[in-house]
C-alpha cells in the first residue's frame, strides 16, 4: 500500500509520525512511554510498571470500571492492546476509518486520565502473578532474563520478578504513572486515511493532559563474557538452548541488514546450512538465527531445541557453519537467494495498515530514526559478502558470549556444548 510519512513535534514536546495511507479503510494507532521494568523506583516493587499497564484500560475520568471501557472501545470492533518490555510501555488499537477520532479519545483518556483503584489493582495483580507463572513454564522464554543477567544487565528474572508483585501498591501505581507518563517521554504513530484530518489530529494530541516531563535515558549497562549456564526443570524432556553473542556498539542499517540476510542462509529455510542441515538429519524440529540492535549493543542469537542424544551432532554444524562464516565461505548463490526471499518479504509485508505501522515503529520509539520504505529494495541490493562476514567477525573477536539452556540434565551435556562453540572464539 502506497503512504507517506510525516514527523511532527508538539508544542507540549511530544513527538510522533503520521503515515498517510490514502483509501484505507483502517486506523491504527499506538503509543509508547519509556516507562518499562528498568524506570521503577525500586526493585522490590519491579512489577510495578507491568500492573500499571494491565491496569491503563480500566476505570477512568469518565467510565467507572474495565468492563463499561471495554463495551464502549469495543463496540463497533476496535482491537486495543498494551505491553510492557525492559524499557518501552505501548498502548496500541486498531479500528474502522470511521470511528476513529473516537477511538483516539478513548486512547487519551486511558493514558492521561486512569483512576487507578484497589479493587482493580489486586485483580491485575492475580492476573500479572498468573501471566509470569506461565512463563515459567516457557522454556524459550525464561532463557532470556538469565541470559541478560549473564551478560550484565540489569534485570530480574521471572521467578525473581513474582515476589515483588505482592509489594506493589495503589500508591507505588500511581506515582510510576505521574513520573513516566510525560508528554516529553511519548512517541506516537498514527496510520491510515489522513489526508484532511492532520490538523485535528494534532489538536487531539496536544489536549493529552499530561504534564511535561522529560524524556527518559536509556539505562548502559557494561556486557561481559559468561560461562555455560544451565537452567533446570524436571519437566523438561530435551534441551532448550540458546547461544547469545553481543557486541558493545549499535549496529549499523547495512550491518543489521548483512545479517539479518546471513541469519537467512544459516536456518531461514529447510535448505539452510544449519537449520536445513539438521533437519535433514533428523536432529531438531526448529533451530533459529537472530540479530538485533540497541543503543549501546547488539546482540546476535542462535536458539532452539534438541534432543539429548542428537545435542553433539548440531553443534557440530553449528559450530562447522558460523566457522565458514567467519572464514568467508559464503558463495554469491546463498547471497542472492537470500535478497530475493527478503524482496518477496517486503512486497508482502505492506498490505494493511497495520503492517504499514509496524515497520516504523519499532525503531522510531527506540531512537527517532525514521526508516525509509522506498530505500529497502535498493538496501537489499546492497548487501555484500564482505559486509556479512566482517560483522559476523565482529561478534566473534569481542568474545562476549554465553551459552544457556534449560534441561533435565546433567550440566556437564553442556559443558561439552561449550566446549565445541568456544573454538569459534579461540584466537590462538
Amino acid at each position: 500500500m502506497k503512504h507517506t510519512v510525516k514527523e511532527i513535534k508538539l508544542k507540549n514536546g511530544a513527538r510522533g509520525l503520521l503515515i498517510d495511507v490514502p483509501g484505507a479503510t483502517t486506523m491504527s494507532m499506538q503509543f509508547q512511554f519509556r516507562a518499562g521494568n528498568r524506570y521503577v523506583k525500586s526493585k522490590d516493587i519491579e512489577q510495578v510498571a507491568h500492573i500499571m499497564e494491565h491496569m491503563a484500560f480500566g476505570a477512568n475520568a469518565r467510565f467507572k470500571s474495565e468492563h463499561e471501557f471495554e463495551f464502549e472501545f469495543t463496540k463497533n470492533g476496535a482491537y486495543r492492546n498494551a505491553y510492557t518490555s525492559d524499557l518501552s510501555m505501548v498502548y496500541e488499537a486498531d479500528c474502522a476509518d470511521f470511528e476513529w477520532d473516537r477511538i483516539l479519545d478513548l486512547q487519551r483518556l486511558s493514558i492521561c486520565q486512569p483512576k487507578f483503584n484497589e479493587s482493580e489493582l489486586n485483580a491485575e495483580k492475580g492476573n500479572v502473578r498468573s501471566e509470569l507463572t506461565n512463563y515459567l513454564n516457557d522454556h524459550h522464554r525464561i532463557l532470556w532474563p538469565r541470559v541478560q543477567q549473564l551478560l550484565g544487565e540489569d534485570v530480574l528474572t521471572y521467578r525473581q520478578s513474582l515476589p515483588t508483585i505482592g509489594n506493589v501498591t495503589i500508591t507505588d501505581v500511581r506515582e510510576h504513572h505521574k513520573r513516566t507518563h510525560t508528554t516529553q517521554n511519548m512517541r506516537f504513530v498514527i496510520a491510515g486515511k489522513l489526508k484532511g484530518r492532520k490538523s485535528e489530529i494534532k489538536r487531539q494530541m496536544e489536549a493529552f493532559d499530561l504534564p511535561q516531563g522529560t524524556r527518559f535515558v536509556v539505562p548502559h549497562d557494561t556486557l561481559t563474557k559468561a560461562g555455560p549456564s544451565m537452567i533446570r526443570r524436571k519437566d523438561a524432556t530435551n534441551l532448550t538452548f540458546g547461544l547469545f553473542m553481543a557486541i558493545p556498539r549499535e549496529l549499523s542499517d547495512e550491518e543489521l541488514d548483512a545479517m539479518h540476510y546471513l541469519n537467512h542462509i544459516l536456518t531461514g529455510t529447510m535448505h539452510s546450512r544449519i537449520f536445513g542441515a539438521a533437519r535433514q538429519k533428523g536432529l531438531a524440529y526448529n533451530v533459529n538465527a537472530y540479530t538485533g540492535t540497541g543503543f549501546y549493543d547488539s546482540g546476535w542469537d542462535i536458539t532452539g531445541q534438541v534432543n539429548h542424544e542428537a545435542a553433539s551432532e548440531l553443534f557440530d554444524i553449528i559450530t562447522r557453519e558460523l566457522r565458514n562464516v567467519l572464514e568467508g565461505n559464503i558463495n554469491e548463490k546463498e547471497v542472492e537467494a537470500a535478497k530475493s526471499f527478503a524482496l518477496g518479504r517486503y512486497q508482502m509485508g505492506a498490505q494493511t495498515v497495520s503492517q504499514i505501522s509496524g515497520f516504523y515503529t519499532g525503531r522510531y520509539f527506540d531512537d527517532g530514526f525514521i526508516k525509509n520504505y522506498e530505500k529497502v529494495p535498493d538496501m537489499i541490493k546492497n548487501v555484500t559478502v564482505e559486509r556479512m562476514v566482517n560483522t559476523a567477525r565482529g561478534f566473534i573477536n569481542e568474545d562476549i558470549w554465553v551459552l544457556a539452556a534449560v534441561s533435565n540434565g546433567e550440566k556437564q551435556e553442556l559443558v561439552e556444548l561449550n566446549d565445541k562453540v568456544a573454538t569459534l572464539f579461540n584466537k590462538e
